[in-house]
């Protein structure tokens, strides 16, 4: 994907990204009337709820790519006419454009041949020993041209020991294990990060940039802005500036 602010050092980091074709050229839009887009079934832990939440709230309050991105948790992933869809917890992609009427049923999931585009990136977080995370779910991922699969295992169920996240790179069609958890083809990076977060004192996996700063949430963004006012107040009145009494 073309980024004209990338450096040529970026760009050279994203070679081995797959490219894909102009879905919306390839495929023509199929009948959607016998497809269940929504089923009102999914049921998920409360840390895995907070943690969707958490992933894709800092995206849209600290993300700011310069282009159109979505962000999801829980929306289904068509890629196949004669598939069942994929349901990621969090669906980032970018450069794409969701339709503003809602009542139509191929604006309402992610259908790639509708969008033009697979998303960049796909996360499952593990619930359970049976959610196929490392099994037919990193077949499907990779045939439906997801560029990074990233699978975080916060109980350590079926990852390595001392293992809570992997990630892996699509190429040639296949996912290999990514060593480096900063994905070039987004910029932006993925990161263990123990905290607090509506209350609850967790390893959450968070978003940030390329120096390990995180994306703060909307709350975090005035409550850093809160705390950098207070001690910008204080310096002052050391050196027998105060606001208050000037105004």
């Amino acid at each position: 994907m073309p980024n004209p602010t990338t450096s040529p050092s970026q760009q050279q980091s994203t070679d081995n990204i797959e490219e894909f074709p102009n879905w919306q050229d390839e495929v023509q839009a199929p009948d959607l009337s016998h497809i269940i887009t929504e089923d009102d079934t999914p049921m998920d832990n409360i840390f895995s709820e907070k943690q969707q939440r958490l992933l894709v709230s800092s995206l849209y309050s600290s993300f700011s790519p310069g282009i159109p991105f979505l962000a999801t948790a829980n929306v289904g992933l068509f890629y196949g006419l004669n598939k069942p869809p994929l349901v990621p917890d969090i669906l980032l992609s970018l450069e794409v454009e969701i339709p503003q009427d809602w009542s139509q049923k191929q604006n309402r999931s992610y259908f790639i041949w509708q969008l033009g585009k697979p998303p960049e990136v796909a996360i499952e977080i593990v619930s359970n020993k049976v959610g196929k995370e490392l099994g037919s779910k990193l077949k499907d991922y990779a045939h439906a041209g997801v560029a990074y699969y990233v699978v975080f295992d916060p109980l350590q169920q079926i990852l390595r020991e001392n293992e809570k996240l992997r990630i892996y790179q699509l190429q040639g069609g296949q996912y290999v294990e990514f060593e480096n958890h900063f994905l070039a083809l987004i910029q932006l990076g993925l990161t263990l990060w123990d905290g607090t977060f509506e209350g609850q004192q967790q390893t959450w996996l968070r978003w940030c940039d390329r120096e390990g700063e995180i994306l703060r949430t909307g709350d975090e963004r005035a409550e850093f802005e809160r705390q950098r006012a207070e001690k910008l107040a204080q310096l002052l009145r050391e050196r027998g500036i105060n606001f208050d009494e000037e105004l």
